[in-house]
């Protein structure tokens, strides 16, 4: 026995190296391919995993039927399907910026690092970077600001993602030919120091922060900045449910990519469904349905590239954990679910919050009454046959919302309410109930993502897999010599 298991010990013993992320070098897996691929995207749905999936078919379903069932996404009729572990090297549940390390270099570290070991002494070169090397062209696009962690992965390096000044600095700095989506930070920007759009227009990039600018863009040899936000999504693109018809998509974000990147030599294009875990985290079902189609809608235009370029072409769409704990099914309704209740949702909670409980709260610093917010939230949300404990779950949050502390801890506001607005967090709480949807945590949870993949290769991605395999496999189609190696 003791035998068999050093013999055990010593076969696993690659692999515990494999997954610390601590090695100089690891050669090609067994998975690799002969499949070459010329262009490739990668897209991340943040936050996504099968229930944000689920949750936007089945309503999707109910939209437009009477019987239940699911309404495919294009990505989820992807031929090549597999389950991705989410893990990082320090907790069981990633953040964004440990699990945007291990897709873009394959290398496992801790919460809140971005390409850096667990000792913060090395640091790991990306996909990107590695695609950039080898001839290619470079895209990093996502739906909020692009010093976030899951864009900065792919171009950064910083042993804290909070690190906004240095992050956007060093995007200004890279060799990468399209960024676009959402602002960096340039708040952030100490006093009396150049800001990242200061040295990006000294080095003559092109820059577009509005759509006549965006739509005058061409293919150029100059390095690219487009961006778009408003004044009150932090530096992000408005969530699908809000946006006007002015604004720009990240649909037209990611086919703006492929006219500017399109070259004989080839692309890398990554692009972020990042508001779709902000939606989450505030657990917001409506505004987590509505950007998981805009981002199907951005995952469209590559199938469409596709189409033209089949042989040439891998595209990889993964969530980078799950956020919120969104669960199909309340106890409240039992078997029940009344997806097509989420309809009656028209803005997100951002929305509802900067528009209309900001303006009551500022107007009413002495108290009012939540009689008075019953039309907006009737109009809003489609609450209008409340049962008494819903009534009185609304009576508790807007006295909070209010500045009451009506609640019995600190713990249970947090439990309640988690860091958002109580009464608008307590609408989107009943509302999906009511569709018989639920949450357990306004945080991620480290259930596993699904990875769908068409195209060169896209066979590799079947199966069950670590976070920190899709960079191999990515890595052994694209540049056909999988090798990782720290700088």
């Amino acid at each position: 026995m003791r035998r068999l298991l050093a013999i055990l010990l010593l076969a696993a013993a690659p692999f515990a190296a494999f997954a610390s992320g601590s090695q100089e070098s690891i050669p090609a897996s067994s998975e690799s391919t002969t499949a070459h691929a010329k262009y490739v995207f990668l897209f991340i749905g943040d936050g996504m995993a099968m229930p944000q999936i689920n949750a936007a078919e089945a309503y999707m379903n109910a939209e437009s039927a009477t019987a239940p069932g699911v309404e495919k996404l294009a990505f989820t009729q992807f031929p090549a399907q597999g389950l991705t572990t989410t893990y990082d090297a320090g907790s069981f549940i990633t953040d964004s910026a440990s699990a945007g390390t291990a897709i873009a270099s394959g290398n496992k570290t801790l919460s809140g690092v971005i390409n850096y070991d667990e000792s913060k002494t090395k640091t790991f070169k990306t996909i990107a970077e590695y695609a950039k090397e080898s001839g290619m062209k470079v895209g990093i696009i996502s739906s909020v600001n692009l010093d976030h962690a899951t864009p900065a992965a792919f171009y950064a390096k910083e042993k804290s993602r909070s690190n906004y000044y240095d992050i956007n600095m060093q995007l200004a700095a890279s060799s990468f030919d399209y960024f676009a989506g959402g602002m960096v930070r340039i708040d952030k920007t100490p006093e009396g120091s150049k800001s990242a759009h200061d040295v990006m227009m000294e080095k003559g990039w092109e820059i577009a922060g509005n759509r006549a600018e965006f739509e005058a863009l061409s293919p150029t040899d100059k390095q690219v900045y487009a961006y778009y936000s408003t004044s009150f999504t932090r530096n992000s693109l408005d969530y699908a449910m809000d946006q006007e018809a002015d604004d720009i998509s990240l649909a037209e974000f990611t086919a703006k990519g492929i006219e500017l990147l399109n070259n004989e030599d080839g692309f890398f294009m990554m692009v972020e469904g990042g508001k779709i875990d902000w939606a989450c985290h505030a657990n917001d079902a409506a505004a987590s349905i509505g950007n998981t189609i805009a981002f199907d809608a951005a995952i469209q235009e590559a199938v469409a590239f596709y189409n033209a370029h089949p042989d040439e072409t891998l595209i990889v769409v993964t969530g980078d954990h799950e956020t919120g704990g969104l669960t199909l099914g309340f106890a409240g309704t039992k078997y029940a679910s009344a997806f097509d209740e989420i309809s009656n949702q028209k803005v997100s909670y951002e929305y509802f919050n900067k528009f209309i409980l900001e303006p009551y709260k500022e107007a009413h610093t002495n108290g009012g009454s939540l009689d008075d917010l019953m039309p907006a939230i009737a109009e809003n949300f489609g609450l209008t046959d409340l049962s008494d404990y819903e009534r009185q779950q609304l009576e508790t949050a807007f006295a909070q919302s209010m500045g009451e502390n009506v609640v019995d801890s600190d713990e249970q506001s947090y439990l309640l309410y988690g860091s958002y607005e109580p009464l608008t967090v307590t609408l989107t709480h009943i509302l999906n109930q009511k569709a018989g949807l639920a949450w357990t945590s306004y945080s991620h949870t480290g259930v596993p993502v699904q990875t769908f993949a068409m195209g060169a290769g896209s066979e590799a991605f079947n199966g069950y897999y670590d976070n920190t395999d899709i960079f191999r496999k990515v890595y052994g189609i694209m540049i056909e010599a999988p090798v990782v190696s720290m700088k």
